[in-house]
């Protein structure tokens, strides 16, 4: 079994330093609801074929609640890619206090 490394909100820098991407694999209605600015959005089901636009430096990994992340985390790690998942997710990032934008012309929330 693959071991996830996992990162609890409290252990991310706020705010994000150099040299650390962001990838959101939330589904495009979540996306647009509310995310973090930079990031980069692939939804989990197309990863494997846009593997090539995941981000090379560190990684962090970013869904609603951690689970599809954790998903993405295992399979980018078997891809020799440095990552680890946000535990608690999109929903503990909001609840933080973390800065967000949103593509819907509506207040950034988690959906």
């Amino acid at each position: 079994m693959v071991s996830i490394p996992t990162v609890a909100i409290d252990g991310v820098p706020d705010p994000l330093p150099e040299g650390l991407a962001v990838l959101d694999v939330r589904e495009p209605f979540e996306w647009e609801a509310g995310h973090i600015a930079g990031a980069v959005h692939i939804p989990l089901s197309e990863l494997p074929a846009r593997l090539d636009e995941v981000p090379t430096e560190q990684t962090l990994v970013v869904c609603k609640a951690g689970g599809r992340s954790g998903q993405a985390v295992a399979w980018l790690s078997q891809q020799g890619r440095d990552v680890v998942n946000l535990d608690g997710g999109m929903l503990d990032w909001a609840g933080a206090g973390r800065p967000m934008e949103s593509s819907s012309g509506q207040p950034p929330h988690v959906a």
